[in-house]
């Protein structure tokens, strides 16, 4: 089974690379873009079996402890 968990930068968490995005983007001339917020697409390839029926906390127990910080980040499993 493939999922896909997505990490975000909580929003009330500067977002450096983000803000070096926008300008970087403003200088190439595409004008207009207010903001840009950074995060990370994690794609994990998971044996149902192994994982069992509580795949849905099988993943989110990997997010908390590996893929994100629950302190400045959010997460969703897709």
């Amino acid at each position: 089974m493939k999922v896909t968990v997505l990490v975000r930068l909580k929003s009330e968490v500067l977002d450096p690379q983000g803000d070096a995005v926008r300008r970087a983007l403003d200088k190439l001339g595409f004008n207009g873009v207010r903001s840009v917020r950074v995060g990370k697409l994690i794609e994990i390839d998971v044996d149902e079996r192994v994982a069992g029926a509580d795949i849905k906390e099988h993943l989110a127990k990997m997010a908390d402890e590996m893929l994100a910080n629950p302190v400045i980040e959010d997460y969703e499993v897709v």
